[in-house]
């Protein structure tokens, strides 16, 4: 399968959906993990991190969402990002 993990752009997100700490444990089942170069901005780690980890680096949201079977995410998509209308909550819940 492939996941994955785009840069959070809500507004204060620092938060990221996997850490590379955790991407092994995604990758060594056969997974492939792909995150948006400057996910961890404002975080503890950097791409060069995910890199160590097997991950692959995509340089935009729209490769990340483009390739992705499975996207993690720590916040609902948003207006901004141009994918609100994928989100399975109902635009009345979202914030």
């Amino acid at each position: 399968m492939k996941i994955g993990i785009p840069r959070e752009i809500k507004n204060p997100e620092y938060r990221v959906a996997t850490t590379p700490a955790r991407a092994p444990e995604l990758i060594s089942p056969g997974h492939e993990v792909s995150v948006e170069s400057g996910t961890c901005r404002g975080s503890s780690c950097d791409d060069a991190d995910y890199l160590r980890s097997g991950a692959t680096i995509m340089d935009s949201a729209d490769n990340v969402w483009g390739t992705a079977e499975l996207l993690f995410e720590v916040k609902e998509p948003i207006a901004e990002d141009g994918r609100a209308d994928f989100c399975p909550v109902p635009k009345e819940a979202r914030a």
